[in-house]
């Protein structure tokens, strides 16, 4: 029998405030179950806006601890409810001065597995990230969740791809990249990068981008979320540019091995050619 797995991420509208932005969330995550989905991803910092866009103090009060914080809890009685794995992006607080931009990732019977930690960070226009963020310090972990090997790569990190081939390295079979990316910046990029990321290193991807502009700039969020397999191939079609979307597909993890196979780059590494990478 084929090993598939059906899949669900959710771009979304800002609502203007946690409370119902977290609930919507919930109604996707309920909808997504009752068509058979066993594991979801949301966007970057979900249960907020994308406060980044802008460098002020007051933003600060998106943070919360993770996994013992209230986004994170409320998730793992939604997990608990609906039977699935849930990726959980907030914007993490550790202690005073401390922030991450953190995806948390939560078994389908509500246990807290962990957290991944965004390494990159960027610092550009409409994207000032190191103002909010220290860079992560948890390497890439891949959770070993009910429906197989779970790793996360948030938005800017998928420009690296070091750190895709780690998380390969580590065993993932699905990789979420939630994201924060606008129209003008790297639009043309984003139906490159994953689908490419997903050959090179034989996993599939869920990449999520958030959708339509909100109040603290003028980027213009313009979703395209989709699933990619191992072959870079879409799974399906890619979700609307303009309006929030859940998006459920099944996926054949049977391909990852078939591929890895035929393909066999990770036969054909060269890790004792590549001390050059890691040099300053």
């Amino acid at each position: 029998m084929a090993n598939v797995v059906r899949a669900a991420l959710v771009q979304a509208t800002w609502t203007g405030d946690t409370a119902s932005m977290v609930a919507k969330h919930e109604e996707h995550a309920r909808e997504a179950a009752r068509q058979g989905a066993k594991v979801i991803g949301f966007q970057e910092v979900f249960n907020a806006p994308y406060f980044c866009q802008v460098q002020e103090p007051e933003h600060y009060r998106w943070a919360e601890h993770v996994p013992d914080g209230p986004t994170v809890t409320r998730m793992r009685e939604l997990a608990r409810e609906t039977g699935m794995v849930v990726v959980v992006p907030v914007f993490e607080v550790e202690q005073s001065g401390f922030y991450f931009n953190t995806a948390a990732v939560i078994d389908a019977d509500g246990t807290y597995l962990g957290k991944y930690r965004k390494h990159h960070i960027p610092q550009v226009k409409g994207f000032w990230e190191k103002y909010y963020f220290k860079p992560g310090n948890l390497g890439w972990p891949v959770f070993d969740t009910a429906v197989g090997k779970i790793g996360v790569y948030i938005c800017y990190d998928r420009h690296f791809p070091e750190g895709w081939r780690q998380l390969g390295l580590n065993g993932a079979q699905l990789v979420y990249n939630p994201s924060a990316t606008s129209r003008g910046l790297s639009a043309y990029l984003w139906q490159l990068e994953q689908p490419a990321a997903a050959v090179a290193n034989e996993y599939f991807i869920a990449a999520i981008n958030r959708v339509g502009e909100e109040e603290y700039g003028d980027n213009d969020f313009y979703g395209t979320s989709y699933f990619v397999d191992p072959r870079g191939q879409f799974v399906g079609e890619t979700a609307s540019d303009k309006a929030e979307e859940l998006v459920v597909r099944d996926l054949d993890f049977d391909l990852i091995e078939e591929v890895r196979q035929q393909w066999a780059f990770y036969r054909d590494r060269r890790p004792d050619a590549y001390e050059g990478l890691v040099q300053p």
